[in-house]
């Protein structure tokens, strides 16, 4: 968690944007002569904007900002309305949480309208905003995507060098078998759960519960992948809650020092996100204190009871999971392995039309996608491989494959590299080495045994370089065998 890469500084340059973007959208508001209330609005719109718009172009990316008051500003409007009618409010807030959930069959663009939404339910909520409100509110969450929008597009455009990986599509489905139709029902009751036992440890803070069940199905697609990260956003909150002792409560709100914790904290979130939830929730949670502190309303048994609200909404997102609609563990494992191996297929049979001599054959988009889809195996294997799970073997299992894959990724690239050279030749070995890879890959997917065929010998350090990175998937998927088709009693990827 400490030495996590970050491979050209991407994070750092993120990270430090953030902080650039929204301080900006907080002193458009201070010099807008806007209220306490809406400048925190616009720092959270502008946090909310630049983590979340993730479109894999910068175009889209600047029409999905654009887009953002087109979901925030009706919600804004709704949740002010509904202030003083607690029913017609609880139920609009359960609304929002389905369809902001639903939105996500539409890509990056539905995840981030949808996040938006929500928060801006949340936030009217935290900050006790009422309708009278409402126009400042509105100006403040205007000029903070403006000013984020100018940081990130114009000032600061780390994305025109670098563009953000694209995200692999979701597992296929249909009908409440689709992922976004059965987390958007599990989400919305296990919201529903959480309001109404938040409500029952407090009338003023309830929303942390409702907080908590949303984001822990973020991101997660089976049962042990929401548990986890519902038991990482616990931890992190109780280390922030301690750090919020010692450093959010003896400030009593003092402006200076606490604006700069809250740069820390945001530049922390952005850092830390990717690499560690329960980090990210530590720095979330500590911001929280010192906004509170802002607001005049810390105390130490505020802190205690957003404890007590997070594990609310951790138990309603424990128990939608393993009650409405469950997709085991094993079962999504199975598929983004299966979609990791046909990759490797596919970037095999590009190399090799590659060095007969295709012009137009290319590995490299392959060897990019598996990246990607690797990246989804170590998060659904990630419950296996905790440092709690009971399980010895099914944990050393996983953690084989995770390596294997490794392995093969490690092939693929090398290979990927080589078909990119012209002056790469075409040696008559590697038609026959790669038709083995393609036919290992066939047999893991299928479900088979492995053909039973001759290899070659391992290649000297003289043979042709895509020969050796050919011999070492061989090798890594012979290997694969053994942990993907373990004992059904205890399986690996069998749902």
């Amino acid at each position: 968690m400490f030495v996590a890469p970050d491979p050209g500084r991407l994070r750092l340059r993120n990270s430090s944007r953030a902080v650039v973007g929204i301080a900006l959208a907080v002193a458009a508001a201070e010099c807008a002569g806007l209220s306490l209330t809406a400048s925190i609005t616009g720092g959270l719109a502008a946090l909310l904007a630049l983590f979340t718009v993730l479109d894999p172009t910068v175009r889209d990316q600047r029409i999905t900002t654009a887009l953002l008051p087109a979901a925030g500003f009706p919600v804004l409007a709704l949740a002010t309305a509904l202030h003083g009618v607690p029913l017609a409010r609880d139920l609009s807030f359960l609304a929002v949480v389905f369809a902001g959930v639903y939105a996500r069959r539409w890509g990056p663009r539905g995840h981030a309208l949808g996040v938006f939404g929500f928060m801006m339910f949340f936030t009217t909520q935290f900050l006790h905003a009422v309708p009278g409100q409402l126009p400042e509110l509105y100006a403040a969450v205007g000029l903070a995507l403006l000013a984020c929008a100018t940081v990130r597009f114009v000032l600061w455009p780390i994305e025109r060098r670098t563009p953000p990986a694209a995200a692999p599509p979701g597992l296929p489905g249909a009908g409440l078998a689709r992922p976004t139709t059965r987390q958007a029902f599990q989400a919305t009751l296990a919201c529903g759960f959480a309001l109404a036992l938040g409500q029952a440890l407090s009338e003023d803070r309830w929303y942390w519960a409702v907080g908590t069940a949303w984001w822990i199905f973020v991101n997660t697609a089976s049962r042990g992948e929401t548990l986890v990260r519902g038991f990482r956003r616990v931890l992190g909150t109780v280390l922030g809650i301690a750090a919020g002792l010692l450093v959010a409560v003896p400030l009593h709100g003092a402006p200076a020092p606490t604006a700069a914790l809250v740069a820390v904290c945001v530049f922390g979130i952005f850092y830390t996100a990717a690499p560690s939830y329960s980090w990210m929730m530590f720095f979330v949670t500590v911001m929280a204190g010192l906004l509170y502190g802002l607001l005049g309303v810390l105390h130490p048994g505020l802190l205690l009871l957003r404890f007590q609200e997070t594990a609310v909404g951790a138990v309603g997102a424990a128990l939608a999971v393993v009650l409405v609609l469950p997709v085991t563990t094993h079962a999504t494992n199975h598929a983004w392995i299966q979609r990791a191996l046909r990759c490797v297929h596919a970037a095999t049979g590009e190399a090799a039309a590659r060095l007969a001599g295709s012009a137009t054959a290319d590995p490299a988009p392959h060897a990019a996608e598996l990246e990607l889809l690797l990246a989804r195996v170590r998060l659904a294997l990630a419950p296996l491989v905790h440092p709690l799970s009971p399980f010895r073997a099914r944990k050393a299992r996983a953690r084989q494959v995770v390596a294997l894959l490794d392995a093969c990724a490690r092939e693929v690239r090398g290979l990927a590299a080589v078909a990119a050279d012209p002056a790469a030749s075409h040696d008559a070995r590697l038609a026959a080495a790669c038709w083995r890879v393609e036919a290992a890959v066939e047999a893991l997917t299928a479900g088979e045994r492995a053909l039973e065929r001759p290899t070659a010998d391992r290649p000297a350090a003289t043979e042709p370089a895509a020969l050796l990175h050919l011999h070492g998937l061989e090798r890594a998927l012979a290997e694969l065998a053994a942990p993907l088709r373990s004992d059904p009693r205890s399986p690996l990827v069998r749902a």
